[in-house]
């Protein structure tokens, strides 16, 4: 198994001090990569293959080498740290104790790029975080590491659509934060109609590393479809939670039972969703699955952002696909109307069914109403919301028409996701006013 990258040496070092960060090495790669012509870094990268740890999973090299050339336009490099999907909390850590490590891989990709302007879109709720990046930050720039490049810390407002990349840069713009239409894409005409390249923090805070030891080097870690390591987000009915960076292609298995130390006692595994809520729910069966973008797409699901959250046999399904409907619902940016309509709508459904008042009508009409979300708006937050609902109910069909034949939810008040909501308590300050369906 590979050792650490991104988070080497943060168990043995307070690597928030800039001493601390060179004496293991810190800015060795910015030295080299300042001797070296930006397209050979942009060649490094693509010779990696490193995919965004974001969860689109696109290779980074490919992406930067799209950007558009001899525009007249300034190039901007802009990093998403609006980490807000529910089971993820991979970037935080890696900002909060390897913050050095994230600015050398923008100055790095800065040059290969060759941009003079960088913005850390940063989650609004991450205050501990700006700190620590705000005090780095100026230790890099007291001690000249930026080299003429502006590095700018945009604390975002606390909106889940500003992860999404053209709603990041219409909100970096002081504008409404929602989707762009594409095309263009940021590529060709990004923040300011420039040519911007977007990518989140893990894989800006891998780029160090792949300069300083070779692209190859890198691909040779891991499955050569998906090299490298990932920070998991390790969550929910498991002993052990936390954040662990393993090798790509490493068993779910191994995630859950060896590191995460299993469930708790008594329990049995239910489901396990791999890349955070957005990402297709899979049934204990495919619990040896390789934990790699292609492996974890092949039995029907997707990496995602690597956030595994484990569900035990406490849960009631019907609970947890409102919960996650509810939250995509209240961050729904309201741009587009099947999206603004249909996640409002699967939620009434989805409560009418917890709480025993449903048809059996209304059962098909989750999928119905879903199936007019799904691909039919301007970004993926419609997919998010709709898609592991479809999948809850397929996989779970026989739970949620134990509500509909045993008037109410089967587990009495008893599961473990009860009186848990998300984002506000519907009983006492509900966004949703019912509406007959």
């Amino acid at each position: 198994m590979a050792d650490e990258i991104t988070l080497a040496h943060a168990d043995e070092r307070d690597l928030t001090q800039l001493a601390e960060y060179q004496a293991i090495g810190g800015y060795k790669a910015l030295r080299k990569a300042r001797r070296m012509k930006p397209q050979a870094i942009i060649d490094e990268l693509i010779a990696s293959n490193l995919r965004g740890r974001g969860g689109a999973g696109f290779p980074m090299g490919r992406k930067a080498s799209f950007l558009a050339k001899g525009t007249g336009k300034p190039t901007y490099l802009c990093v998403n740290a609006d980490e807000s999907e529910p089971g993820t909390f991979k970037d935080r850590e890696i900002m909060l104790r390897n913050p050095h490590l994230l600015i050398e891989g923008c100055l790095v990709t800065a040059h290969g790029i060759e941009s003079q302007n960088v913005f850390i879109y940063l989650r609004g709720e991450y205050l501990d975080v700006f700190e620590v990046m705000h005090a780095a930050l100026s230790d890099a720039r007291e001690a000249e590491l930026l080299g003429g490049v502006t590095i700018v810390l945009h604390r975002g407002a606390g909106a889940y659509i500003c992860g999404e990349e053209s709603a990041l840069l219409e909100s970096l713009e002081g504008k409404r934060g929602q989707p762009r239409s594409r095309p263009p894409f940021p590529a060709v005409s990004g923040l300011y109609g420039s040519p911007t390249l977007i990518n989140n923090v893990q894989t800006i805070a891998t780029v160090p590393p792949i300069i300083e030891k070779g692209g190859a080097w890198y691909a040779s870690i891991g499955p050569e479809t998906s090299p490298g390591t990932v920070v998991f987000s390790l969550s929910g009915n498991v002993r052990r939670p936390g954040n662990y960076e393993l090798e790509l292609g490493t068993p779910l298995r191994h995630l859950v039972y060896d590191i995460g130390g299993g469930l708790p006692a008594g329990r049995v595994l239910k489901a396990i969703i791999p890349g955070g809520s957005s990402t297709t729910v899979m049934k204990p069966d495919l619990i040896d699955t390789p934990l790699d973008y292609n492996s974890v797409a092949e039995v029907g699901s997707q990496f995602g952002a690597a956030a595994v959250i484990v569900i035990d046999d406490r849960a009631c399904m019907v609970q947890l696909a409102l919960r996650s409907t509810q939250f995509y619902m209240h961050e729904s940016c309201g741009k587009c109307t099947p999206c603004r309509e249909g996640t409002r709508w699967m939620t009434q459904l989805l409560r009418k069914l917890e709480d025993g008042r449903a048809e059996q009508s209304e059962l098909d009409l989750v999928l119905s109403v879903a199936d007019r979300v799904l691909g039919k708006c301007l970004c993926a937050l419609g997919d998010f919301a709709a898609g592991p609902v479809v999948e809850y109910v397929r996989a779970f069909r026989d739970e949620f028409q134990r509500h509909i034949d045993e008037g109410g939810c089967p587990f009495g008040g008893e599961s473990s996701l009860e009186g848990v909501f998300a984002p506000v308590d519907q009983h006492t300050h509900s966004p949703v006013a019912e509406v007959p369906a």
